[in-house]
């Protein structure tokens, strides 16, 4: 199964000049517990955001720069290399940024979303999400408080 995984405003607004507009510990814990021990397959400015590949995860990076060559990833240069790349993974991820998700959206089975309550300026966004494609299976609210500025919402979309 194939898993895009993502944290998106209201507006759909993901990020800003590279990194995320709100900071939402439950977020990065849920993140963290999902992909943990899976391939997490990412294009190059999302890849170049984080200080340090992340634990435990098979970093998959697509580019179009054939000689990019960064510690601690695997390159691909598409989505097809990328899966084929993660295929011994029951579960790969696939976590951004915008062009990524876009690319994709056609291959994920499911889409873990945060929704995150509010509307952002910024220059990354997640793609719509085609309603007569995709079906909610799973919804956990949570409310504003003192760790979390904004309300969120899980989703778990599955392809019809």
């Amino acid at each position: 199964m194939i898993t895009m995984i993502a944290a998106a405003a209201e507006n759909n607004a993901l990020g800003k000049d590279n990194d995320l507009v709100w900071h939402l510990p439950d977020d990065f814990k849920r993140f963290k517990q999902l992909t943990t021990g899976h391939h997490i397959i990412m294009g190059r400015k999302t890849f170049e955001s984080f200080p340090k590949p992340l634990p435990n995860r098979v970093h998959v990076v697509i580019t179009r720069n054939a000689n990019y060559k960064p510690e601690g990833a695997i390159v691909a240069h598409s989505m097809k290399e990328a899966l084929t790349i993660a295929k011994e993974d029951p579960q790969p991820f696939i976590i951004g940024g915008g062009e990524i998700y876009t690319l994709g959206m056609q291959y994920a089975d499911c889409i873990e979303l945060t929704r995150v309550h509010g509307k952002f300026d910024a220059d990354t966004f997640f793609p719509i999400i085609d309603a007569t494609i995709w079906d909610i299976e799973k919804k956990e609210m949570h409310g504003a408080d003192e760790r979390h500025q904004y309300a969120f919402t899980y989703l778990t979309y599955k392809k019809k």
